[in-house]
């Protein structure tokens, strides 16, 4: 009895997995239910034209020549939007993407997940890192591991790192005395080419502080930065079996001119522990830096 049981069962095992692989064949060879498929490339401009990097060849709104050594950044969260006001949210395999102008490899993204064929009105994404998704050690190898926020300062990762140089004013701030109160006084640039100074235009998690000194030990709160970024003219169509090519651009001038005109020489070179400094660049950021390129 037990021999015809386990028989039985063999062959009731057998008969599944052979209508299995058949639906799994069928459905393999069937045309209709191929995977439409979308291929995200990342590039940077600065007016107009693929950035250069390492050449003092830019000035920004407020005059300041400047250069871009490398930029590093998170998108995240891609939404797929339609005229319905449903979206489909990239996050099979990957949900949160590094790029980095260093490392070729990372400039192109190819979606694992199936994207349904149909009309889009829209594409958008979260720069940075949300705040539920943006917690410490969560990466634990480089490149993404050195993109790291201090704990201090709120934890995480930064949502972008812009690196370059500008040439600063000379002696633009000049110390004097009266009534026994040091006080300074701002020169006006003799010079667009006097001194030139790193300046690290990095994003993240920004502080709150008591006292306005920025010591860490006044720290009272912190502020999310991130921000949502609906690209413009990013409609599309796609039909089954579709491979589709998009590129997302960073126009790096417009981190400095919309809506609020960046000057280097009143910022200074590094700004992560400067929520106002952060949150007018991130204002500038969500207004007209990204657009979107079929």
């Amino acid at each position: 009895m037990r021999f015809k049981s386990l028989l039985k069962s063999s062959v009731l095992l057998t008969s599944i997995l052979a209508v299995l692989f058949f639906n799994f064949s069928c459905t393999k060879d069937d045309p209709s239910q191929k995977e439409c498929k979308i291929i995200f490339n990342f590039a940077q401009f600065c007016e107009g034209q693929p950035l250069e990097y390492d050449t003092m060849k830019y000035i920004n709104a407020a005059g300041n020549h400047y250069l871009v050594n490398e930029i590093q950044y998170f998108v995240s969260d891609v939404k797929l939007h339609r005229s319905d006001g449903s979206f489909q949210l990239i996050d099979q395999f990957e949900d949160i993407h590094y790029v980095d102008t260093d490392i070729p490899a990372t400039q192109s993204w190819q979606v694992f997940d199936p994207i349904i064929a149909g009309n889009y009105e829209k594409v958008s994404f979260t720069f940075g890192i949300s705040e539920a998704k943006n917690q410490s050690l969560m990466f634990v190898n480089p490149p993404e591991r050195d993109m790291f926020w201090p704990d201090v300062l709120g934890g995480g990762y930064h949502y972008m790192k812009l690196n370059g140089k500008w040439l600063a004013a000379k002696d633009l701030l000049i110390p004097f005395k009266t009534n026994n109160f040091l006080m300074f006084l701002c020169q006006t640039p003799s010079s667009p080419d006097d001194i030139l100074k790193p300046f690290n235009f990095h994003l993240g998690i920004g502080q709150l502080y008591a006292d306005g000194s920025m010591n860490t030990d006044s720290i009272t709160g912190f502020v999310q930065n991130y921000f949502e970024v609906e690209l413009p003219n990013s409609e599309f169509s796609i039909s089954d079996g579709d491979t589709l090519h998009f590129e997302i651009r960073m126009n790096v001038e417009n981190w400095f001119q919309h809506p609020h005109i960046w000057d280097h020489n009143y910022w200074g070179g590094m700004i992560m522990q400067n929520q106002e400094a952060m949150k007018t660049a991130c204002e500038n950021g969500k207004e007209d830096v990204f657009s979107f390129e079929k």
